[in-house]
């Protein structure tokens, strides 16, 4: 894959207490296979989809042993740079630009409204080798209580532009990078427990959004919304038996109208 444009996401992992109970469950769930701990790396472990690079997970590092979620990150060609910007849009760098061997290297932040999300700026891993394949991420949603606060920061980071649903129920906006939509935003209403914090919502593709759910909830996961269907797919968002939230989406299985969207100026 050639570098992505800064901005787009690019890879996604996550810690877990119980990295082999991680395995098995995903494993199950979205066909993956795993690679060879990396100790020099502490243990992190790459995820396969087919044999391609599509997703890593990690133990705990000391003294960060919360509870499991999934860490989405955004192509960056300079990531101190990108780490500069976020600050001067008001968010946090959680961790600083630290090189990964030759691999790249890697930034965590925090934007205003409390969201994490990762940077990585690409050496000879550069992020998803698949995309929108069985068991390959294929989208993302910010999930904040301050809508206004992450529609600020993230155009101002990622030179994003920006459209909003035209949808009275629902407070959704999109951020395009060029011609291509990347992200969704969407706002959290009192419908989410106030201890489930912002964040964002990572989609993985599944050839059958309804078979993924019953091998999900059958090894301990819980489901909290869908299946549904939309114009994009039918999709549920499920919680893993550590805590960790994602979303499954079965690209295939479409209905209905695209929803009408509004330029944001």
């Amino acid at each position: 894959m050639a570098v992505q444009p800064e901005g787009t996401p690019c890879w996604a992992d996550a810690m877990f207490g119980d990295l082999e109970g991680a395995k098995r469950f995903y494993g199950e769930v979205l066909g993956w296979t795993f690679g060879e701990s990396s100790s020099e790396y502490g243990n992190h472990t790459q995820c396969y989809a087919d044999g391609k690079a599509v997703a890593a997970v990690v133990p705990p590092m000391p003294g960060q042993e919360e509870q499991a979620q999934w860490c989405l990150y955004f192509a960056s060609p300079d990531a101190a740079a990108t780490a500069g910007r976020i600050r001067e849009a008001g968010g946090e760098i959680v961790m600083e630009p630290m090189r990964v061997d030759d691999f790249g290297t890697m930034c965590l932040a925090r934007d205003p409204s409390g969201v994490v999300f990762g940077i990585w700026q690409g050496g000879t891993h550069e992020g998803f080798e698949a995309m929108a394949e069985p068991g390959a991420y294929c989208w993302a949603e910010v999930f904040t209580r301050e809508p206004g606060k992450s529609d600020a920061f993230f155009p101002a980071v990622f030179s994003y532009t920006a459209k909003q649903m035209e949808d009275d129920g629902v407070d959704f906006r999109l951020f395009d990078l060029g011609e291509d939509t990347v992200l969704g935003r969407m706002a959290m209403t009192d419908d989410f427990p106030p201890e489930v914090p912002p964040h964002i919502n990572v989609y993985f593709t599944v050839a059958d959004c309804d078979a993924a759910v019953a091998r999900a909830t059958a090894l301990g996961g819980v489901l909290r919304f869908g299946p549904m269907d939309s114009p994009f797919g039918r999709y549920a968002t499920l919680g893993d038996p550590q805590g960790a939230t994602f979303s499954v989406l079965d690209l295939t299985t479409t209905e209905g109208e695209m929803p009408k969207v509004t330029d944001v100026s």
